[in-house]
Order: structure tokens, then sequence, then C-alpha cells
């Protein structure tokens, strides 16, 4: 490893980024430094002017690649080389307003129904009861599972949060069944290797897979189980704000999330989630 890389890594895990991305980032700079075939510390600005031009005219790169790309290099660039350059402020990747796809109840009942690998089947259950993201639900371990006060926690999410979530009687009890039949050591959702998670391209092949047999013409992904879990929320009168701390999209301070959880709004949240998965 290179002295300038190993630099860059630790200027990453001084601004508290994550392991994913610090990789997004490192393959930025790879990516730059493969197209001049030269070390990123050699590149000029110009240079840096074409590699991005290239990325939108050429390549024609969605705005979510442009953005890691740019983020990753300029954080190497910025911090790393303590090199302020005016590129970095003109290129700015054009947003694109999508509505997410949303599923209805009864096709999020259905494409669960058809699963058949029940360690995946429970997964993509608990992303949907729970409104989680995908690495959220995977990264789950026993010890998250909250009975008592029927709320499950999230570590360490976007942004290296934690949060929790109303734990739905109905999930309990299928949570409860699948770990007699399985008793997984450390992660929920273990794979063959049993200490590892599950890996998240075999649960979205299999959600591909699913949803194509359901007949369901959406194009609709796991991510899309958390976007009807909030949709659902708000269409049976869940306060936007609750829902967005659920989601972990806001969170001025860690305790405040949790205020929401003990007052009146639980009990109307806990009974809305109760009945939106009582039938999964």
């Amino acid at each position: 490893m290179s002295a300038i890389r190993q630099r860059m890594i630790e200027d990453m895990q001084l601004h508290g980024y994550s392991a994913k991305t610090q990789t997004a980032y490192l393959g930025a700079v790879r990516g730059l430094a493969g197209h001049y075939h030269r070390t990123p510390e050699d590149i000029t600005q110009d240079e840096l002017r074409s590699y991005f031009l290239y990325l939108v005219k050429e390549r024609g790169v969605a705005r979510s690649t442009l953005t890691i790309h740019l983020c990753g290099i300029k954080f190497f660039f910025e911090k790393t080389l303590k090199r302020e350059w005016l590129i970095f402020n003109l290129v700015r990747p054009k947003k694109r307003t999508k509505l997410p796809v949303v599923l209805s109840p009864d096709e999020v009942k259905r494409i669960l129904s058809l699963v058949k690998t029940p360690t995946i089947r429970m997964a993509l259950t608990v992303i949907y009861a729970c409104g989680l993201r995908l690495s959220e639900g995977l990264a789950l371990k026993a010890q998250d599972i909250d009975s008592s006060r029927m709320l499950l926690w999230v570590r360490n999410g976007k942004g290296g949060k934690d949060r929790c979530v109303p734990l739905p009687e109905r999930l309990l009890e299928l949570l409860r069944e699948y770990w007699k039949r399985h008793r997984p050591r450390l992660y929920l959702f273990p794979n063959q290797k049993k200490h590892e998670p599950l890996c998240a391209t075999t649960l979205q092949k299999t959600f591909k897979v699913v949803l194509l047999q359901s007949g369901i013409r959406k194009e609709a992904s796991i991510h899309t189980l958390r976007h009807s879990y909030a949709t659902h929320l708000l269409e049976r009168g869940i306060n936007l704000r609750v829902i967005q701390e659920l989601l972990g999209h806001q969170s001025p301070q860690t305790t405040a999330r949790y205020t929401h959880l003990t007052d009146k709004s639980f009990h109307k949240l806990a009974e809305t989630v109760n009945h939106l998965v009582a039938d999964l």
C-alpha cells in the first residue's frame, strides 16, 4: 500500500467515514489514476476537468455514480493533498426528481410468500416490517431484539447512527419460530458459514426472481420494501416526523428520536404496525 493511499485511509477514518464510504472513495481515486495511468497526486486540475467531462459526456454515468466520484476525488485532493481547486465547485451532478416505487401491502405479502429460503424470507420480512435498509437488516443480531419493550435496535445505520423501531407482535412471533428452527449464532441472518451475514447480492437476486414470479410489473427492489413501509404508515395517519425518525433520515439528537417512541404516538404507531404485518 502506498503512503498516500494509507494517508487517505487515515484521513477518512479521522472524519468518521464508514468502511463502505472509504471503499467507494478509494475506488473513485483509483478510477482517476487508472484513466491517466499515473499516480493521482500527479494529476493536474485541467486533467481533472477533462476526467469529469469524460464521465458525464462519454460514459454517461448516473448522478449517484458521479457524486461518488466527485466526493471521493474531492476528499483526496482537498483533505489529503491540501489542494483547494475551483474545479470541485464547478462539477454539480444534476438532480433527478424521481418518485419512489411503492408496493401495496398485498403485493408485499405476495412477494414474501414466494421466497422459499427461510433465512432470506425472514430477512426480507424484517426489512419491510421495520423499514430497514438492506445493510441494516443483514447486520442484525439476536441481541438487537428487545422483546420486553417491543423494539428492534438498528446499530450503526447510515451515518454511523443507532436508532430503534417498533417491533410488531406478529414479527416477534415469526422471529421466535425462525430462532427455534435455525438457532443463528451471531448474525440473525447468517450465510452458510454461520459466522457471517448473508450476502446482499444473494438477497437482491432472490428478490428479483420472486418479483418476476409474482407478476407485479413494477421496477421494485429490496429498498422498495422500505419505501412501502413508510408510505403505508403515512397513509394510516402516522406523523411524518415520526416516520422520518423511524427511517433514520433526520436525527437532531440521539435521545430526541427515542422520545417519540414513549409518547402517545407510539401507541398508535404500535397498533398500526401490528395490523400492517399481522398476515405476513
